[in-house]
């Protein structure tokens, strides 16, 4: 149809919007947010991943702030100042790349016909009321859900209430990129970023031959330090303010800065001295940790998370639910864990997860706890499957959050049935790459996470609660480890949760006197997590004795010497 009237063909009219933190930002009437999904504007119809942010949430409000004197409910143009202006914009200084082209050059496309040119004032003034409708004051979160830290997933997501929408889903940027810089107040947040860190200027022209030249070896150095450095580009042809801010007088002019101060400026072409001058800025920003020149077999190779899959026997196990277990969400998760457990290899069709979370959400609620842990074992089940995993750890990570916040709020009147069950559940959310940096990352869900698995450990009536707290305690550290050892700036979960799970494994530790399993397992845990940990960590360690307990245990590791060995090396 776009066709017959525009004499182009256009797959869709795209509505995008960005979402990191589990709060939904996108321009309507200004900048607008709420619950991911929860907008009029629906559910995303497509989501693509773009990276990773390592930027501080303080510099990221920082920023949004400034947007929102640019994007003004006033200033809404549905051709040439919207929300895909807005996310691109966004996204730009997030992840250091934009939304996909074909969005944000759609509205050109459109008034480079006649009749669309024709058509602008009225769809301009017909879609007013949907684009820059207000958000249901339901869905819109708490101050405190926009200060949560983003280290964890974002995501840009089309939410499109139109007929084709499409949606971009984005984690935060991804580690080794290179900034692209056009506005001061974004290299003034950038640089603020680098503070506790390095940075780097490269200031260029499309005018400079010779700034090529160092192109690739500006790019090399952006995959090589990865998050240990915020490298920007900046073209003075479009940054006349930037420009005259630096005093650069020439081109390839480089600015280096160590933790917030200026240290060096060069002039000139010379990759070799880029790549020299670089490399030790960054050295001198994160030296080495003493750990990473001990060789620990143990500890310096990679592991595998814990789950818990076995199927109990689910019909008396929906009988203890009552009459909520012939609800359809329940019936439908039954029937696709029995279809995905009796052919693992083929791929069981997904329930409709949306409905089965609302059921879920609004049980949380109004259920007993006694009543709540069948529930959730259901849920444990069909979490092992990584799309259910990916899925709420992407598009409705609420369900996760108000289930640990439940659980932890019982303290020690929680049920142990229900208590097990959520840990379990919780080692099941490792089996997607997307939860494990939420979980450990947002305060809204490490805080309960860490309470209750701090808390299990030192469960002394109930034996297969300190196990499965165990498991998650090494899941845990097993991830902050791989994410130490891939950024070595900063760890994914906060140092003040890693003295809180370290002192409640420690206890246990000392306490367990037959598991073998469970002494192996919390000793490595210990490793990890001890393994190029900050100072706090370290003072704890030594404060509690942790090398004596470690030694205390040897007699119940028989043939696991190796493994005494490494983790006694870290604690020394």
């Amino acid at each position: 149809m776009s066709r017959n009237f525009l004499g182009t063909h256009i797959d869709a009219v795209y509505h995008t919007s960005v979402i990191f933190g589990g709060v939904e930002y996108f321009f309507g009437a200004g900048v607008q947010t709420c619950y991911p999904g929860s907008s009029h504007h629906g559910r995303p119809m497509e989501a693509i991943s773009m990276g990773k942010t390592e930027l501080d949430m303080e510099v990221i409000l920082e920023y949004l702030e400034s947007l929102k004197t640019i994007y003004t409910a006033e200033s809404y143009d549905l051709f040439l100042h919207n929300c895909n202006n807005f996310s691109n914009d966004f996204t730009m200084f997030l992840v250091g790349k934009g939304i996909p082209d074909h969005i944000t050059s759609l509205p050109q496309t459109v008034l480079n016909t006649p009749f669309g040119q024709m058509l602008k004032p009225q769809l301009d003034q017909a879609m007013r009321g949907m684009t820059q409708a207000q958000v249901p004051k339901s869905s819109v979160p708490p101050p405190s859900s926009a200060k949560a830290t983003p280290s964890t997933n974002g995501s840009i997501t089309n939410m499109s209430s139109y007929t084709n929408g499409v949606g971009v889903k984005v984690d935060g940027p991804p580690t080794g990129i290179v900034h692209n810089v056009t506005r001061l107040n974004e290299l003034h947040a950038l640089l603020k970023s680098a503070k506790s860190s390095c940075a780097v200027i490269f200031f260029t022209s499309a005018t400079c031959p010779p700034c090529k030249i160092c192109y690739p070896a500006y790019e090399e150095l952006a995959v090589e330090v990865g998050r240990k450095a915020v490298l920007t580009k900046i073209d003075l042809s479009q940054a006349f303010e930037i420009g005259s801010e630096y005093k650069v007088r020439a081109t390839p002019t480089f600015m280096t800065f160590l933790y917030g101060e200026k240290t060096d400026e060069w002039a000139g072409a010379d990759p070799a001295k880029l790549l020299g001058n670089v490399r030790m800025l960054v050295q001198m920003a994160h030296p080495p940790h003493p750990h990473s020149n001990l060789r620990l077999p143990t500890l310096q190779r990679p592991h595998h998370p814990v789950t818990y899959g076995k199927l109990p026997p689910l019909d008396r196990l929906i009988a203890k639910l009552g009459p909520t277990g012939t609800d359809p969400s329940v019936l439908a998760l039954k029937d696709f864990i029995v279809t995905r457990s009796s052919s693992p290899d083929a791929s069981a069709p997904l329930p409709s997860l949306p409905t089965i979370s609302a059921f879920i959400t609004s049980s949380l609620a109004t259920l007993p706890p006694s009543s709540l842990f069948p529930l959730v074992d259901l849920l444990r089940l069909a979490l092992v499957d990584t799309r259910v995993s990916g899925y709420f750890a992407s598009d409705d990570p609420t369900l996760i959050r108000h289930l640990l916040q439940r659980t932890t709020a019982l303290t020690d009147s929680c049920p142990h049935a229900l208590r097990i069950v959520t840990l379990q559940l919780a080692c099941n959310l490792f089996t997607s790459s997307l939860f494990p940096p939420l979980l450990l990352s947002n305060p809204d869900f490490s805080s309960p996470l860490i309470q209750l698995t701090a808390s299990s450990l030192l469960d002394e009536d109930h034996a297969a609660v300190r196990v499965s707290a165990a498991s998650l305690a090494f899941n845990i550290s097993a991830f902050n480890h791989a994410e130490r050892l891939t950024s070595r700036e900063r760890d994914t979960l906060p140092e003040h949760a890693q003295v809180e799970l370290v002192a409640g494994m420690l206890e246990a530790l000392g306490k367990e006197e037959a598991r073998k399993e469970m002494v192996k397992g919390l000793m490595l845990a210990l490793g990890l997590m001890a393994y190029g940990c900050g100072e706090e960590v370290k003072d704890v360690l030594d404060a509690l004795g942790a090398k004596g307990v470690v030694e205390k245990k040897k007699g119940l590791l028989e043939g696991e010497e190796e493994l005494v060995r490494d983790v006694g090396k870290v604690f020394e």
